[in-house]
C-alpha cells in the first residue's frame, strides 16, 4: 500500500489553561488519519514552581517532542519583554528541528506570541484559536498581533469571527466557531471529591458537599504596580463573606510576585480556617471544581468561557476582562472589598444559571481537526479589506451574524 504523509500539525503549550483548552484539539488530531501531532511545551508549562503541567500531558499520553525553558524570572514587564525574546530564539530552533506544516497556537499569551513571530518569519504556515476577542492586559494587544501573523483562524464565537474579518482577514481563512474546551465540559464526569482538592495545596480541609468559592487572581499587567492592592481588597472581601474557599496561585504575569506576597502575608498573619490554596490542577479536575463551586471569583478568563458552559455564578474583578464577551452568570466589579463581598453575596443567593453554549457547543475539537487537515496552507498575507460583512459570504461553519451592542449576550443557539 502506498505510504500516506500525514500533516504535521505542532501544538503549542505554554500554561496550564493553555493545555486544559487545547487537550481535546490534542486527542482529535492524533486520531486524525491525515495528520500527525508534534508537541511543544514551554513557559510555565516545564516550571517546577507551577507543578511541571508537561507531566500531566504525558500522563495523558501525548508524546512531548520539546520543553522550551523561556521565562525570565522577576515577573516584572521587562522580564516578560524578554521572554519574548528568548522564546523566538528557542522556538526557531525547535520548528527548524521538527519541521511542522502547521503551528497551532492558541489564545494570547506572550509566550505563544513569541511562537507566532518565530513561524512567520520562518514561513510556517500559523492557524490561531480564540483569536477575535477584547480583553483587558497586554494580553488584548498580543490576541490580535497573532490573528495578524496567523493565516487561518478558529475565533470561539460569532462576534470574534466577525472582529477577525474586519481587522482584515479573509473570510474564508475563518475554520469555523467555538472553544475546545467546552468538549471536556461536555464529555466529563462532573462529579467532585473532597479528595479531588484536599488531597493537594494546603491550608483548611474543603467539604465539597457544601458551598465553596473558588478563586483565581492574575494580575493586570497594564495596571503594573496595583495589583498587590487589588488583591488585598479581594481578600478582604473574602475574610467578610467567610464561605470556604479554594484559591489557585497567580500565573507568571508582571506583578504576580505581588499578588503572591498579598496572599502569603494574609494566610500566615490570619490562619484563615476557611482557605485552601493550591498551586495547579489538571484540566478535567480544575473543571469539575469550577463545575461545583458555589461561586468564581477573580478575573481568569475560565470564569468567561467555561463557567458559562456549567451555569457557574461569577464575580468578574477588575480589568483584565475587560470587554470579553459574558453571559448572564458574569457579574463585574471593580477591585473594591464592599463591591466585591456585596457581588459574591448576591451571586450565591441567585444560585446557578442557564448554562450556555456562547464559548461552544462541546462538538468543536473534531471541526478543528478537519480544519487542520483541509485547508490550503498558504504563506503570503495581505489585507482583505470588505465594506460591508453582511453582503459577504459567510465563513466556513461559521454562521456568522451582526455583532451584538451588549457584552451579556443571552445562551445562542449553536
Amino acid at each position: 500500500m502506498p505510504v500516506v504523509n500525514k500533516r504535521k500539525i505542532c501544538v503549542v503549550l505554554v500554561d496550564r489553561a493553555n493545555y486544559g483548552r487545547l487537550k481535546p484539539v490534542m486527542h482529535s488530531i492524533a486520531a486524525h488519519p491525515s495528520l500527525e501531532l508534534q508537541v511543544l511545551a514551554a513557559g510555565t508549562m516545564v516550571l517546577e514552581r507551577f507543578d511541571q503541567p508537561v507531566r500531566i500531558v504525558r500522563q495523558d499520553g501525548f508524546q512531548v517532542d520539546g520543553e522550551i525553558y523561556i521565562e525570565l524570572e522577576g515577573s516584572t514587564p521587562a522580564t516578560m519583554a524578554k521572554s519574548v525574546g528568548f522564546g523566538v530564539v528557542e522556538f526557531a530552533s525547535e520548528f527548524q528541528r521538527l519541521k511542522p506544516d502547521i503551528v497551532l497556537l492558541i489564545g494570547d499569551r506572550y509566550e505563544a506570541l513569541s511562537a507566532a513571530i518565530a513561524a512567520a518569519y520562518m514561513n510556517l504556515c500559523v492557524v490561531h484559536i480564540q483569536g477575535g476577542e477584547v480583553s483587558g492586559s497586554i494580553d488584548e494587544s498580543a490576541r490580535h498581533a497573532m490573528t495578524k501573523f496567523a493565516q487561518f483562524h478558529f475565533p470561539s464565537t460569532r462576534r470574534s469571527a466577525e472582529y477577525i474579518i474586519r481587522m482584515g482577514e479573509r473570510p474564508d481563512t475563518i475554520l469555523g466557531v467555538g472553544c475546545p474546551s467546552s468538549d471536556i465540559a461536555r464529555e466529563m464526569d462532573r462529579r467532585c471529591s473532597a479528595e479531588l482538592i484536599n488531597s493537594r495545596g494546603a491550608g483548611a480541609r474543603i467539604d465539597v458537599q457544601q458551598p465553596f468559592l473558588l478563586v483565581i487572581f492574575h494580575p493586570t499587567t497594564t495596571e503594573f504596580g496595583g495589583e498587590r492592592v487589588q488583591m488585598e481588597e479581594l481578600i478582604a472581601a473574602l475574610e467578610d463573606v467567610k464561605e470556604q474557599t479554594v484559591l489557585l496561585w497567580p500565573n507568571i504575569d508582571a506583578g504576580s510576585d505581588h499578588v503572591s506576597k498579598a496572599i502569603r502575608a494574609f494566610r500566615d498573619r490570619r490562619r484563615p480556617a476557611w482557605l485552601r490554596t493550591l498551586i495547579n490542577l489538571p484540566p478535567e479536575e480544575y473543571l469539575k471544581v469550577l463545575a461545583n463551586t458555589a461561586c468564581a471569583v477573580g478575573n481568569s478568563s475560565s470564569f468567561v468561557r467555561d463557567a458559562g458552559y456549567f451555569g457557574t455564578p461569577v464575580v468578574l474583578v477588575g480589568q483584565r476582562q475587560a470587554g470579553r464577551e459574558t453571559d448572564l452568570h458574569v457579574t463585574r466589579v471593580t477591585p473594591n472589598k464592599t463591591e466585591i463581598s456585596q457581588a459574591i453575596r448576591q451571586q450565591l443567593s441567585h444560585g446557578r444559571y442557564k448554562p450556555s453554549t456562547l464559548y461552544g457547543d462541546g462538538y468543536v475539537s473534531q471541526r478543528i481537526a478537519d480544519g487542520l487537515a483541509t485547508l490550503n496552507p498558504y504563506i503570503q498575507k495581505r489585507l482583505h479589506f470588505i465594506h460591508d460583512v453582511a453582503t459577504q459570504p459567510p465563513a466556513l461553519g461559521s454562521d456568522l451574524r451582526p455583532p451584538t451592542t451588549d457584552h451579556r449576550t443571552l445562551v445562542s443557539d449553536h
